[in-house]
């Protein structure tokens, strides 16, 4: 091989790596990335109806980067019976029905063994 192939090979390698790296990149500067761990679609657990909500919470958390992370947030919160919880990543918190009396310690544990920092909890 020339010199002239061999740098038009390499041009080409080069540019395919580049092209991957973009296509890769896009969603994960959208927020819908996988940066802690996600990467495809979550499913996220039904959150349950409650026959009686007898306190209505706003948690404010910080940490959640992309939708993974509000899935994993939401989800941990909706396992718990008595829990109906919504997370809005945009504003950074959630909204949480609470069927039975639950702490507040309780709640932001639930939050911060996931590694997400609760910073009000209303």
């Amino acid at each position: 091989m020339d010199q002239f192939t061999s740098n038009c090979v390499l041009l080409v390698v080069i540019a395919g790596i580049l092209f991957l790296a973009v296509k890769y990149s896009i969603p994960h500067f959208k927020g819908e990335g996988s940066c802690c761990g996600g990467g495809s679609k979550m499913k996220l657990i039904k959150p349950a109806k409650l026959d009686t909500v007898i306190a209505e919470k706003n948690i404010l958390i910080e940490g959640m980067v992309c939708e993974h992370c509000s899935g994993r947030i939401q989800n941990a919160l909706n396992s718990v019976e008595g829990i109906n919880a919504k997370v809005i990543r945009s504003k950074g918190k959630a909204v949480v029905k609470l069927g039975k009396q639950i702490g507040d310690e309780e709640l932001k544990k639930i939050i911060t063994d996931l590694g997400y920092k609760v910073t009000d909890i209303s």
